[in-house]
């Protein structure tokens, strides 16, 4: 079902209106709804990928990153994953209604705490197609409306997901203006969904590193900040030469363009003479970059010199910075300098180290003995997700189906007034 001709703030208001309806369905209700949006997903494909096409001749007119046009591209394959998803997050235990707390007052006063929608849940994003669905999917499975700004970059693909899923929630009988997208409305769109307090209940941007800066700062809707990715793994003293190689080509190399690809490697110094060599040749092998410090330079051929802005550079391609530390303090040090909190690994045989880095490094995921690029909703059993939040409030790491939900006091009297 086509999006009618109104202004941003009145698709909003739409949105919210249609909020209601999608608050009160029932657990099967909402399965049953993905499951008829994935279904549309697939029927819609060849005029997705028709789409798609065009938005990726345009992104080459206009000079888009490569990284930016892998994250555009929707082949036939990607939207079949995209339905699996969907239908995914239609299996998942409904978020909504969850009894998170409850007792009884001296008084009498009974008091139940329970898990509720947002409401509106608003994203702003780049060049990602799979957020549309994905936060489409999420937030009507948590009983919320969206409200989407996914760029010009994606404006026709995002199009033919949104008809799509609009018209499957029509076809359930559920208001279709619980799907909402500014696009159209270009830069001016995304301003208004910033300052759209009271119709947008909170507000997620995924995308560069100055598109999550720009919402965080200018917004007056809640954020939930997603940062950017730059991402370490620590190849400490015990760490295998195989292990480390598979682990670190996979973290880079699997999909270079996204935030939980590993940015940079540090290397125990007592291990740097073992490992450095034939983990910087496995991924030159890949088609990697390496950038390195003077101890990496070194002992490895065909390196790029680094220097102090690449320790702190999401590259998103097939570039690395690697440096030599002296040891497990120098690598907490150098990734509490340098980590946007998102993710960290440590590889290692000794399980004292493992357990002192995954203690004491503060990021949102930290891991011992695995690829970083399993820092991902899908993965982690959520179906999709939301995002991957760097901040501290409200939720970290990747986001599900629960952090799409708020709480609200249920209390039950007989009559009791206060004294």
């Amino acid at each position: 079902m086509s999006l009618t001709t109104t202004t941003a703030r009145e698709r909003m208001v739409l949105a919210k209106d249609a909020a209601r309806q999608v608050g009160l369905l029932g657990d099967a209700e909402k399965a049953e709804l993905l499951r008829a949006i994935a279904a549309a997903i697939e029927a819609a494909t060849p005029d997705v990928v028709e789409a798609n096409e065009e938005d990726l001749r345009r992104g080459v007119e206009n000079g888009l990153s490569d990284a930016l046009r892998d994250r555009l591209r929707l082949d036939e394959g990607r939207i079949a994953a995209l339905a699996a998803a969907v239908r995914d997050v239609a299996e998942l235990p409904d978020p909504v209604g969850r009894v998170i707390e409850q007792r009884t007052l001296p008084n009498g006063l009974e008091l139940t705490k329970v898990s509720v929608p947002f409401g509106v849940v608003g994203a702003i994003y780049e060049a990602r197609p799979n957020v549309t669905v994905d936060i489409a999917a999420l937030a009507l499975r948590s009983g919320n409306a969206v409200v989407l700004r996914g760029g010009t970059a994606a404006e026709l693909t995002n199009a033919a997901l949104v008809e799509a899923m609009r018209a499957a929630l029509a076809d359930q009988g559920v208001d279709p203006e619980a799907i909402q997208t500014l696009d159209s409305f270009g830069r001016d769109g995304a301003a208004e969904l910033m300052h759209a307090r009271g119709l947008i209940d909170v507000l997620v941007p995924r995308g560069s590193a100055a598109l999550i800066e720009r919402v965080v700062t200018e917004s007056t809707v809640p954020v939930i900040e997603t940062g950017a990715g730059v991402v370490h793994i620590f190849l400490d003293e015990s760490a295998p030469i195989e292990r480390a190689q598979e682990i670190v080509v996979n973290a880079k190399v699997q999909r270079p363009s996204v935030c939980n690809a590993v940015e940079t490697v540090l290397v125990h110094r007592a291990a740097a003479d073992r490992l450095v060599a034939p983990v910087t040749a496995a991924l030159q092998e890949a088609g990697v970059t390496v950038h390195g410090d003077a101890d990496v330079a070194a002992r490895a051929e065909g390196v790029v010199p680094a220097d102090e802005t690449d320790w702190a550079t999401e590259y998103l391609s097939l570039d690395i910075a690697m440096r030599v530390v002296d040891d497990l303090d120098g690598a907490l040090a150098h990734i509490r300098d340098y980590s946007t909190q998102h993710t960290e690994s440590i590889i290692t045989e000794d399980p004292d180290a493992a357990e002192r880095f995954l203690a004491e490094v503060d990021s949102a995921v930290v891991m011992a003995n695995a690829s970083t690029r399993f820092t991902d909703g899908g993965e982690f059993g959520f179906g999709a997700e939301v995002g991957i939040s760097t901040q501290k409030l409200h939720a970290r790491g990747p986001m599900g189906l629960p952090e799409l939900t708020s709480q609200k006091w249920l209390v039950r009297g007989d009559g009791q007034v206060r004294r």
